[in-house]
């Protein structure tokens, strides 16, 4: 018994034991880890489920937020534009009150002239050709213009 007290307590005997315990401790702690891994995975799982749920369902109202912003700004930009039309008409309503003004757009609208002044109208050649048959047009009564405007279609079709 005093050789195996003494083979129990020497140094290789005790680091054999130091190894084996050691051994035991790595393995314990290595199942504890794979327990915990297997436990995260479950969770990391419910939370991903979690996670794409709360995205599905936000997706559509932010969908309508984005697109509710965009009108605002289409709106806004509207209204800016029908200000500056509102600015615009109403500068040329003081230039209409204006007796200048006015008298300088009759005269150039409806060719008027001022008493003393002669009036001239240039007429194009082309342009005369036109106003004449028009003007032979307007002679005949309606409803043969009506005819002739039928016929040029017709012949037009063809």
């Amino acid at each position: 018994m005093a050789v195996r007290d003494r083979d129990r307590f020497s140094t290789a005997t005790r680091l054999r034991l130091l190894g084996e315990q050691t051994a035991a401790r790595v393995y314990r702690s290595q199942t504890r880890r794979q327990a915990r891994r297997s436990r995260l995975t479950g969770r990391a799982a419910l939370l991903a489920l979690v996670l794409c749920s709360l995205i599905v369902a936000l997706a559509y109202p932010m969908r309508q937020y984005v697109s509710q912003r965009a009108e605002i700004a289409d709106l806004q930009r509207q209204q800016e534009q029908a200000r500056r039309r509102v600015e615009q008409l109403r500068d040329l309503k003081a230039r209409w009150q204006d007796d200048a003004y006015a008298e300088q757009q009759i005269r150039r609208r409806l060719h008027y002239v001022m008493p003393g002044e002669t009036g001239y109208v240039v007429i194009d050649p082309g342009a005369a050709k036109q106003s004449r048959a028009a003007f032979g047009a307007a002679r005949r009564p309606w409803y043969a213009n009506v005819w002739d405007g039928v016929d040029k279609s017709d012949a037009s079709d063809q």
